[in-house]
């Protein structure tokens, strides 16, 4: 089964061949319902960069568990860093897609907006299966400051900064950006403990812990 994240996205086919009559192998037919190549190799290369990390992972290993060949990689994929940036745009779409839908439900109060969002993250934490940021463990892993995925990256945390003091602003706190650089510390930290300490160590309290700094900046403004 091929996992993005923690959703269920794919599963893989049976590739067993049926035996013709006379006992020869029969040609597969082509199954409008099998992924094509490219999907293949993306789905299966998400779950394994999100769940085994990015440099553990080869061209080898994603083109075998997409059961197709290294050519057919490079051909839907320049490289192996072009794929890792793919994969982070890609989670980087689905993220924001979650958060407006979630902002859309309460598009007049902004506190219920945050409340909101970390009520999304202390689920996400607290499930056992969840391997952290896939973002924050990507920028770990990539030092290099040219590789693709670095811009997708810090574009995609420089816009949770920016929406984050969007709304402190909007809630009326006078140091909206102070609120809003304690809110994303919190986020990151919350899923970065998730690999040290578990799903039952300080990301449990995630939301709580939002919700103290919010009251206390709202004390204050």
């Amino acid at each position: 089964m091929i996992l993005t994240g923690n959703s269920l996205v794919n599963q893989r086919l049976d590739m067993t061949k049926k035996p013709k009559s006379d006992g020869q192998s029969a040609p597969r037919k082509p199954d409008a319902n099998r992924p094509s190549a490219r999907e293949r190799i993306f789905d299966t290369a998400s779950q394994l960069f999100y769940l085994k990390g990015i440099r553990a992972v080869g061209v080898e290993t994603i083109a075998a568990e997409a059961d197709t060949t290294k050519m057919s990689l490079y051909r839907n994929f320049p490289s192996k860093d072009e794929l890792v940036a793919e994969w982070l745009r890609d989670h980087d779409v689905n993220f924001w897609q979650t958060w407006d839908a979630m902002a859309s439900r309460h598009p007049k109060d902004p506190r219920r907006q945050l409340k909101a969002a970390f009520a999304l993250l202390a689920r996400h934490v607290a499930d056992p299966k969840a391997r952290g940021c896939p973002m924050a463990n990507a920028a770990v892993e990539l030092t290099e400051k040219d590789h693709p995925a670095r811009k997708v990256i810090e574009a995609h945390k420089t816009k949770l900064r920016t929406r984050l003091a969007q709304i402190c602003n909007q809630m009326g706190v006078r140091e909206h950006g102070l609120l809003a650089d304690h809110l994303f510390l919190l986020m990151e930290g919350a899923q970065v403990t998730t690999h040290t300490l578990g799903v039952r160590g300080p990301a449990r309290n995630v939301a709580r812990a939002a919700e103290t700094l919010i009251n206390a900046h709202l004390g204050a403004a």
